[in-house]
């Protein structure tokens, strides 16, 4: 099992900044991807940036630019820096480890840009 623990959502306005937090642990040598996805009601979840344990990193068109996804693999963390941030990036954003064989899931933190 693996536990992902998120932090750093909150309001924020437009063209600020936040950054989130993921903290894993549990069974976390068995994850290879990690990454963060987004959820606004009513749509389907998103994925927004993913990057794997070597660094290699992926981003959704719309944040390109704007958000960078960072790796620390001694501390089992990855973090989300968001820049410029447009009201259509309000959302719950979720963390996400990937092994082989499973998907774990964050429990969400709201980030909200007001304008």
């Amino acid at each position: 099992q693996v536990q992902l623990v998120e932090s750093g959502g909150g309001l924020v306005q437009v063209g600020g900044s936040l950054r989130l937090s993921c903290a894993a642990s549990g069974s976390i040598l068995s994850i290879l991807v990690m990454g963060w996805y987004r959820q606004v009601p009513g749509k389907p979840r998103e994925v927004v940036a993913e990057i794997t344990r070597d660094g290699n990193t992926n981003y959704t068109h719309s944040v390109k630019g704007r958000f960078t996804i960072v790796i620390d693999n001694a501390k089992n963390t990855v973090w989300l820096q968001m820049m410029s941030l447009k009201p259509e990036d309000t959302a719950v954003y979720y963390c996400n480890g990937r092994s082989i064989s499973r998907s774990y899931w964050g429990q969400g933190t709201q980030v909200t840009v007001s304008s």
